[in-house]
């Protein structure tokens, strides 16, 4: 699966294994260039890999909201296991995202 795919009006962003500083600009550019060219609605993040995430994982999520709330769009966190679940709960993102269980 590629890591960004568009499926209707949703942007699937398969995340990598780890989401440090680093990796977070270059996701955050490539799903930006996907928002605005696709006029994609919503974004859904996949968290299937993903091993280790820093605060710069919650910006990139927290950049995307901004960008297409809005519009009145959604994101969706997906497959995030407990360690990544937890970052998310204690950031308070379970307020902007739908964090949705396997």
């Amino acid at each position: 699966m590629e890591d960004y795919k568009v499926i209707d009006n949703y942007l699937m962003i398969r995340l990598p294994n780890e989401i440090d500083h680093h990796k977070s600009v270059d996701i955050s550019t490539k799903a930006d260039r996907y928002i605005m060219t696709k006029k994609v609605g919503n974004v859904v993040f996949d968290f299937e890999r993903t091993t280790f995430m820093d605060s710069s994982g919650i910006g990139i999520i927290l950049g995307r909201y901004k960008k297409i709330a809005c519009f009145g769009g959604k994101v969706y966190a997906i497959n995030a296991d407990s360690r990544i679940r937890r970052i998310l709960l204690l950031s308070g993102m379970q307020n902007i995202v739908e964090i949705i269980s396997n």
